[in-house]
């Protein structure tokens, strides 16, 4: 193919991927960032833009700086260098548009029989990919009107928190499932109105409960003017952040009392690993069919295949349901803290190399 060619592939490309926009990050930051996949995973000067959402003129001048500052040698020079290596491993793994991780922390292998650490270190992690989260929803807001599809949990909820300096009024925030029973932060319309309230733009939400009683009562929910109209607004989002859940005794579904312990043992010992948008998926990101999820009210997951889906999600509890959401290919970028983002690459080496061992085994 002529270089020609390649360059009418990589721009209609460009209007289809989701980029990162990272114009208002901090200059070291794009600098490594920049340096690294150019110099590292090989991507072009073009390729390099696209990625990150900067002009090719802005990657030019980064990647001269870089030389000049004594970043690029053999090796690039920088603490960050390791979370742009597993940004890499992850989006090259999954197929994702990017990965974008926080610094590592150092936590331990997370017992998950130590309620009060699987707290401490959710809690952490959970504020380091909201503040991601924020960085990255920003530079998004800065581009005009926007609509964006806001799932729920307790890591939407911190980007929301942290989310702050700047505004635009033809913002909209919708949600993309019913509401709580009970009043909490995490609550969709609790996080839609937060992140309007930070923005100066609207929050629409869905008028009806995330689980009905039944599926019928599903059906008449679905079927009201009010909702169909809400539903169709959520599908029609120009950004999805969405979170996934963990389908553990700390999991927001069993905190939130919205499934007994003995429907959370049912559901995993049906293979599932996962939920988002009220559905079930398993670690190889087959969905698990379920009453449960006959009676959500909310975005169906599969209508946003192809769409700009960014996953959320933090904590070494949550790493073999990421893996598993990860795996539907319904994400195209994904916001971890770096020690679960570690944890992942050190699960998908496992994989790699316990599907080597089996394929000596197995050859004649």
């Amino acid at each position: 193919m002529s270089r020609s060619s390649q360059a009418v592939s990589v721009k209609a490309k460009a209007s289809t991927r989701l980029t990162l926009a990272l114009n208002h990050d901090s200059d070291d930051a794009l600098l490594v960032r920049t340096a690294w996949l150019y110099h590292v995973a090989g991507l072009n000067q073009e390729e390099t833009a696209i990625r990150l959402g900067l002009h090719r003129s802005r990657v030019n001048r980064l990647l001269s700086e870089a030389r000049e500052r004594g970043l690029v040698s053999v090796t690039i020079h920088h603490d960050s260098a390791r979370d742009v290596a597993t940004e890499h491993t992850i989006a090259e793994a999954f197929g994702l548009d990017f990965c974008l991780s926080t610094p590592a922390i150092g936590f331990e292998p997370l017992d998950v029989t130590d309620a009060a650490a699987v707290r401490m270190q959710g809690l952490v992690a959970r504020r380091a990919v909201g503040n991601a989260g924020a960085n990255f929803l920003r530079g998004k807001l800065q581009n005009g009107p926007i609509k964006v599809g806001v799932s729920w949990g307790r890591t939407i909820e911190q980007v929301a928190q942290q989310l702050s300096g700047v505004r635009n009024p033809q913002a909209m925030f919708i949600s993309l499932l019913g509401s709580l029973t009970r009043n909490s932060a995490s609550n969709p319309f609790e996080v839609v109105q937060a992140f309007a309230a930070r923005t100066g733009g609207e929050g629409h939400f869905l008028p009806v409960p995330f689980i009905a009683d039944s599926e019928s009562d599903r059906d008449v929910l679905l079927s009201q003017r009010s909702v169909a109209e809400a539903m169709a607004l959520a599908r029609s989002a120009d950004l999805f952040l969405i979170s996934a859940g963990e389908l553990t005794e700390t999991s927001f579904l069993r905190v939130q009392d919205m499934l007994s312990s003995a429907e959370l043992q049912s559901i995993r010992s049906r293979g599932a690993v996962c939920d988002t948008l009220g559905r079930l998926f398993d670690a190889d990101g087959r969905e698990i069919r379920d009453p449960l999820s006959s009676r959500t009210l909310a975005v169906e997951p599969e209508g946003l295949r192809g769409r700009q889906v960014v996953l959320l999600a933090g904590g070494l509890e949550k790493v073999e349901a990421i893996s598993g959401l990860l795996r539907a290919g319904l994400v195209k970028g994904l916001i971890v803290d770096g020690d679960t983002g570690l944890a992942i690459v050190q699960r998908l080496r496992h994989t790699s190399r316990a599907g080597r061992q089996l394929s000596d085994v197995v050859q004649p």
